[in-house]
């Protein structure tokens, strides 16, 4: 871990907005998906939220490459389920829906504790989520045609969600819990130790947040081989 990468790693974890995310209602098109996700990582949200089988999320994960390492990611069995959960959370839920009611996107609040809700390639935001969301945004189109991709429209919804945050100085200061912040670094810093540990369900070892690297990683070496095979003679005295 260089110094500069280390650095780099800590700017962006004191950027992240953990009030601030992303549902996707069915969103089904990997490359899609993997740009929504790309979307969210570049303008510092924390986590974002799938509306979709086990079976496709795996699929998504495999596209979605390095993005996937930067943004924490929620599946849902159900629309009701997720909306649920980030209404308990305080979000304001905002679905990109063209509608009666449906307000300029530049005209939302984005600075309060709220998630943007983006429909499927297909049929668009479900009525479920259309019914559940507190607003209905667009935007507004000049041309020919009637939508743009989905991807798209959310890079674009979120660049104002950056604008009015950045204004609100919600990206000047630390904002993610600290027990949060730590994790992150230490996952970040150490992505294949967090790979080992979470494939056999075993803590994370303690590590130098000054440094991002592990403390003694030798004696937790061995203190997991302990672990794991009590039974066992080992002889580290060479």
């Amino acid at each position: 871990m260089t110094p500069e990468r280390l650095a780099r790693i800590k700017q962006t974890l004191d950027r992240r907005q953990p009030d601030l995310s992303v549902l996707t209602d069915q969103v089904h098109k990997p490359r899609n998906l993997s740009a929504i996700l790309r979307s969210c990582d570049a303008f510092g949200l924390a986590h974002m939220h799938v509306v979709w089988p086990r079976e496709g999320f795996r699929a998504f994960r495999k596209t979605a490459g390095g993005s996937y390492n930067w943004v924490t990611t929620h599946t849902h069995r159900t629309m009701t389920e997720a909306t649920t959960a980030l209404k308990a959370q305080g979000h304001k839920l905002y679905a990109a829906q063209l509608s009666e009611r449906a307000i300029d996107y530049r005209d939302a609040d984005f600075t309060a504790p709220c998630t943007v809700i983006l429909g499927n390639e297909v049929d668009g935001v479900s009525p479920e989520a259309a019914a559940e969301a507190d607003e209905h945004i667009v935007i507004p189109m000049m041309g020919m045609v009637e939508s743009l991709n989905v991807s798209a429209a959310c890079a674009i919804i979120l660049s104002e969600a950056q604008r009015q945050r950045s204004e609100a100085g919600l990206y000047d200061q630390r904002r993610l819990p600290d027990e949060d912040y730590q994790r992150l670094l230490f996952c970040w810093c150490n992505p294949q130790i967090k790979r080992y540990c979470d494939d056999r369900r075993l803590p994370y070892p303690p590590f130098d947040p000054e440094t991002g690297e592990l403390i003694d990683g030798v004696a937790w070496m061995e203190s997991v081989r302990r672990l794991r095979h009590p039974d066992a003679n080992f002889d580290f005295s060479d």
